[in-house]
């Protein structure tokens, strides 16, 4: 990951916010539960956010999302938020994760487990459902019940879906010290 905010870093987050919204849009499991689906936009956030950083994975995830509420029902901005504050929490997985280097094995794997899944839990179990009620007034049981349901459904699915995109990821870049020079 390059320090430099480049013309590389504008363009992921464009692309990676029409893939957000197509994946939020169209690419959901209902939960039984109204207005919560799991997403299998989250898990390709995990990627962008290992690979990219912080502010390319919260740009694409708030951007995304907005794209996804806006085409649907309307904005309900304390999700947005958080789906914004949940690429930046998955971005700063990537101090954790040589993935650049082609590391990604079971201590990579194990880090990046606990950390999506507290970054899971703390955005749709305690940011959302807050946001909800400060923002819309909504109901603290209906929003907490939502956050909850949303908070472990996302946690499983990054963890399953994510670990397979970081792998593959991590496997099409050269391990470090890998190459040897020819004599």
């Amino acid at each position: 990951m390059s320090k430099k905010f480049t013309v590389k870093h504008i363009v992921a987050i464009g692309i990676s916010a029409a893939v957000f919204f197509i994946l939020k849009r169209f690419v959901t499991i209902p939960t039984g539960i109204p207005n919560t689906d799991i997403a299998t936009a989250y898990p390709f956030l995990t990627l962008l956010g290992v690979v990219y950083g912080p502010i390319v994975a919260g740009l694409a995830g708030f951007i995304g999302h907005a794209l996804g509420d806006l085409t649907t029902y309307g904005a309900w901005w304390s999700w947005i938020i958080a789906s914004g504050i949940l690429g930046v929490f998955f971005g700063l997985l990537a101090k954790r994760i040589p993935i650049e280097q082609g590391t990604f094995g079971k201590k990579e794997i194990g880090t990046f487990l606990v950390g999506e899944t507290i970054a899971n839990l703390i955005t749709w179990v305690v940011i959302a459902p807050i946001g909800d009620i400060l923002i819309y007034a909504e109901a603290p049981s209906k929003v907490f019940t939502q956050g909850i349901v949303a908070g472990i459904t996302n946690a499983i699915v990054t963890g399953v879906i994510g670990v397979i995109l970081l792998k593959a990821y991590a496997q099409t870049k050269t391990k470090k010290g890998s190459l040897n020079k020819e004599d």
